[in-house]
């Protein structure tokens, strides 16, 4: 699906697999937004089941993202779960909160440097360990 709009993608359209959210700042803006969405789907082929859209809408929750006027935010829950994640005490529990966080890697300036001391634990042939710098 990415690659059917991908000139459209982070601009006004999120996807996830065959999930499609268009969003946009105007009502006439989002009627655009939407007929090109529609125009590139026709062009591929492919169509929407008109019985999962919903057409409109002012806020959404999309995929542990709250759509809305004010723009694209992290969902509140989500970023509570992060921060009470468990500190790991494995490299599977690392895995896990590197997944979770990593999903929001765009909200989170510097992410890379923020999660290199726990990205070195997934290494191969290091040590488990914790310490102040993966805390």
């Amino acid at each position: 699906m990415n690659d059917v709009i991908h000139s459209c993608l982070c601009q006004f359209v999120l996807v996830f697999l065959d999930d499609i959210l268009v969003y946009s700042n105007t009502w006439a803006d989002h009627l655009g937004h939407v007929c090109l969405v529609f125009e590139k789907l026709h062009e591929y082929g492919l169509v929407a089941k008109r019985s999962k859209c919903t057409f409109g809408q002012t806020q959404v929750e999309y995929r542990g993202h709250i759509v809305s006027p004010t723009g694209l935010v992290v969902d509140p829950m989500k970023v509570e779960a992060i921060r009470a994640w468990l500190v790991p005490t494995t490299i599977k529990g690392v895995r896990g909160f590197l997944g979770l966080a990593g999903y929001y890697r765009r909200f989170i300036k510097g992410f890379t440097i923020i999660a290199a001391p726990l990205s070195d634990l997934l290494r191969n042939g290091k040590m488990f360990e914790w310490s102040e710098s993966t805390q």
